[in-house]
Parts: structure tokens; C-alpha cells; sequence
């Protein structure tokens, strides 16, 4: 009974593990929600943008290394701990949107032939 309930945690613990930001999908955000957009306006959007995605993203990152701590605790020391996981959510979602944003921003960037240059990473 014992050693079913720990594999029952371990499957509960590492299908609850939050991703890491780099392996979340970004969300379709359309190129059209940044038509009426000049230039510069489409570079500050697209910098306020990054910012925002790389601290979301900082904190994305947060919750998968404490999530991973704590399936390493519930596996080896007490499964119990394996119900503080969180998994994804919020976070998660926020960071897909603004990676949808960045896709589009470099959309509406090529269509307007504005020179924006993107990093990646």
C-alpha cells in the first residue's frame, strides 16, 4: 500500500512540475493589434514588452526550480510535500501571451519594413 501511494505522488508530483519559460508555447496574438502603430511607437511597444516578458519570465523560471525542489523532497524524504507543488498557471500564461505579443510585434515590424532589429534569448 505504501509503495502505491508513493508512485500515485510521484505521478501527481511530476505532472503538477511548472515549465521552465524557455518550453512554454507562445499564444497567437495578432500582427493587426499593432497596425496604426508608427515606428518608433512599434519599437518602445516592443521594448516595454520585453521587459515585461523577461520578468515574467524570471519568475516563471522561480516557480519551476522551487517546483522541482520540491518533487526532489517528495520523491526522496516525505511525499506529502509533493501537494506544495504548484504547476502552471498565471505565470505560465502571461509568459505565452507576451511571447505571442513579441511574434507579432516582429510581424507588424517586417510589414511595415520598420528595420526593428529582435534578439532571441
Amino acid at each position: 500500500m505504501k509503495r502505491l501511494v508513493a508512485v500515485a505522488a510521484a505521478v501527481a508530483t511530476l505532472s503538477a512540475c511548472a515549465d521552465k519559460s524557455d518550453s512554454i508555447a507562445a499564444a497567437y496574438v495578432s500582427p493587426m493589434n499593432y497596425q496604426g502603430m508608427s515606428c518608433p511607437q512599434l519599437a518602445e511597444e516592443a521594448q516595454r514588452v520585453a521587459v515585461r516578458a523577461q520578468q515574467a519570465a524570471q519568475v516563471q523560471d522561480k516557480k519551476a526550480s522551487n517546483d522541482a525542489a520540491a518533487t526532489a523532497v517528495s520523491l526522496v524524504l516525505f511525499w506529502p510535500a509533493a501537494f506544495m507543488i504548484k504547476g502552471d498557471g498565471q505565470t505560465a500564461a502571461e509568459v505565452s501571451r507576451l511571447k505571442g505579443e513579441m511574434q507579432a510585434l516582429e510581424q507588424a515590424n517586417i510589414q511595415r519594413k520598420c528595420g526593428i532589429t529582435f534578439r532571441r534569448g
